[in-house]
């Protein structure tokens, strides 16, 4: 019910929107969050956006670089991403839960905390 989609291999310094597209729920009902998992560490919160897209969050080591939307009318959530750097490589989720905030979501990396998850998408950023 969430695929998330627009990884790929991207040079440092490039940019990359990454799509999470829902399906069989009312997106306005749920907190969003993208997290990431890069090879050999843990999953971290990336960035989360409240239930009317009013006020986001995001994690210090991409603050002023991503920036996370949503557009519930056609069940899709955004996440721009520009200067990229290597250590941004990770494969990237997107996650919906209801009756949660931003902050509480964008801190807590166990999925089973979470009603819906979809498979990531990978980011390579690498010259």
């Amino acid at each position: 019910q969430l695929q998330a989609s627009g990884g790929g291999l991207v040079q440092p310094g490039g940019s990359l929107n990454l799509s999470c597209q829902v399906s069989g729920l009312s997106l306005d009902l749920y907190t969003i969050g993208w997290f990431r998992q890069a090879p050999g560490k843990g999953r971290e919160g990336v960035s989360c956006i409240s239930r009317r897209g009013d006020i986001p969050y995001y994690a210090d080591s991409v603050k002023g670089r991503f920036t996370i939307s949503r557009d519930n009318a056609n069940n899709q959530v955004d996440l721009q991403m520009n200067g990229l750097k290597p250590e941004d490589t990770a494969v990237y989720y997107c996650v919906a839960h209801r009756a949660i905030t931003i902050w509480t979501m964008c801190k807590s990396a166990d999925f089973n905390d979470y009603d819906y998850w979809g498979q990531g998408t990978q980011v390579t950023v690498s010259s």
